[in-house]
């Protein structure tokens, strides 16, 4: 699921005692050259390779004008207004092809999967204007369509492997031929249902193959692999490359099988497909019913302004700004948390996507309710995932009192107020996050509701509202070094 994929197809070999020249002019748009394997799968032969070539200029209007460059063609001018069709004769005195652009696509283009509009660029040699001597004039454009001479026999209509291979005796293999290449990707998809009340879910994921390799595969077998590869990036090569329910049946339908395998997950498609070129096809991976979810509400009340501080947000800044963290932030966030374990009708290992909510109306009509992206989740883990933010629950801080005394004693103190308002028609849990970013020495000196530290620098109050009820939460934290 990073923009590439790992293809095996078969050649047949018909080889000579000696040296034998073969090519292959099946190959994606955007394969890898020097990833190429060429084996006899049986192990029967052992196949030689003396040398690979990989011919990318393939032929085009372009690049047969640039061969022609200096001579004299024929040009076809279509008949129109009355006019019979006719030809001109004409010297190409600059072609217009830019033959750098070929070497790149060859050299770059391929092997690191150019988007589509670069690698068009780069195959038709787009460049500047042709010019043409028609009758002692120059013209910018060509007269007519070209009519060029019979192709060599060298001529590539499309990318090409070619190899010289060298048998020890006359040969018959069905080789396999296995390469790297860019174009292809897949991504995971979660649709999640609930009910008109309550907190069950129903959920299928799906993944949804996109096919922008410049070949069609017929009848393939799909093996899908989730997680992080490190892969070479050509600018950077000292980093990693990184990139509704079914009616029911007495007969199960074949599923999509899964399996770990070295640091990653497999994941095979129980049935072949066919994926061609600048296609998008999905398949259904994973499904579940009767999935528990809890909804938790989380009020983060702190506002920051990124651009005064920074990304870093320097601690030595923080501690000296007296106003850092007054402003506040009204919305209370919506959370989703699920279990992904087979006791909550789960425990699939989860490639990371889309998860989107849907909850079913009085009318029993799915609406929208949130989206947002998972990572890669291991079974026995747990998801939280954000959705948006409550409308019937607000929150509200402010700073009641500030005391310093950094010159001498190397403290200072500061109150907080954080109200709570519930203006819901049931209850509601509203779990309050404080962040403690002054300094890494802290104590609580006073607090109205007991606290839980969840981590170094965070505290967490979770404070119990019924309907139409307002809280108020105040804590006094001291700061020393």
């Amino acid at each position: 699921n990073q923009n590439f994929a790992t293809v095996r197809d078969r050649i047949a070999l018909d080889l000579k005692a000696g040296a034998n020249d073969v090519r292959f002019a099946d190959t994606t748009a955007h394969v890898e050259p020097d990833s190429v394997v060429l084996r006899d799968p049986t192990g029967a032969v052992a196949l030689h390779i003396l040398e690979q070539n990989y011919r990318a200029d393939a032929v085009s209007q372009g690049l047969l004008l640039s061969l022609n460059e200096g001579k004299e063609i024929d040009f076809h001018i279509p008949g129109q207004n009355g006019q019979p069709e006719r030809k001109v004769r004409g010297k190409i005195i600059r072609s217009g092809y830019q033959m750098h652009n070929a070497a790149a696509l060859q050299r770059y283009g391929q092997r690191y999967a150019m988007n589509q509009r670069s690698y068009a660029g780069m195959a038709s040699g787009d460049g500047m204007q042709p010019i043409i001597e028609v009758e002692g004039q120059l013209r910018f454009g060509l007269p007519g369509n070209p009519l060029f001479p019979a192709l060599a026999d060298d001529t590539v209509l499309k990318p090409t492997l070619a190899w010289r291979l060298h048998s020890e005796k006359d040969a018959k293999v069905d080789a396999e031929v296995g390469y790297l290449t860019g174009g292809m990707s897949w991504d995971a998809a979660y649709n999640v249902v609930s009910p008109e009340n309550g907190d069950t879910l129903d959920l299928s994921g799906w993944v949804t193959m996109d096919n922008q390799s410049g070949k069609t595969f017929r009848d393939a077998k799909v093996q899908l692999i989730a997680g992080d590869v490190a892969k070479v990036n050509p600018e950077n090569t000292r980093g990693p490359y990184i990139y509704g329910a079914a009616a029911a049946s007495t007969v199960a339908a074949p599923q999509v099988t899964e399996q770990s395998f070295d640091e990653y997950h497999l994941y095979s498609l129980p049935l072949p497909v066919t994926l061609r070129d600048r296609e998008t096809k999905q398949v259904e991976f994973v499904r579940g019913a009767g999935i528990a979810a809890s909804r938790l509400y989380v009020y983060d009340g702190v506002k920051i302004d990124r651009n005064r501080y920074g990304t870093g947000m320097r601690m030595e800044n923080i501690r000296q700004d007296e106003n850092y963290g007054t402003e506040s932030n009204p919305k209370v966030w919506v959370m989703r948390e699920i279990a992904n374990t087979e006791a909550n009708h789960l425990g699939l290992p989860l490639p990371k996507g889309t998860v989107r909510f849907y909850r079913r109306d009085a009318d029993g009509q799915l609406q929208f309710t949130g989206e947002n992206l998972i990572d890669h989740t291991p079974q026995g883990e747990t998801l939280r995932i954000y959705t948006g933010n409550a409308f019937d629950l607000v929150g509200e801080r402010k700073r009641l009192t500030y005391q310093s005394d950094q010159d001498r004693q190397r403290w200072f103190e500061e109150t907080f107020e954080i109200t709570l308002r519930n203006r819901k028609k049931e209850p509601a849990e509203i779990r309050v996050v404080e962040h403690l970013y002054r300094w890494t020495n802290w104590i609580i000196k006073a607090e109205s509701n007991t606290f839980l530290k969840t981590d170094a620098q965070t505290i967490e109050f979770r404070i119990p509202l019924q309907p139409e009820e307002e809280h108020k939460v105040t804590y006094t934290v001291r700061y020393s070094w």
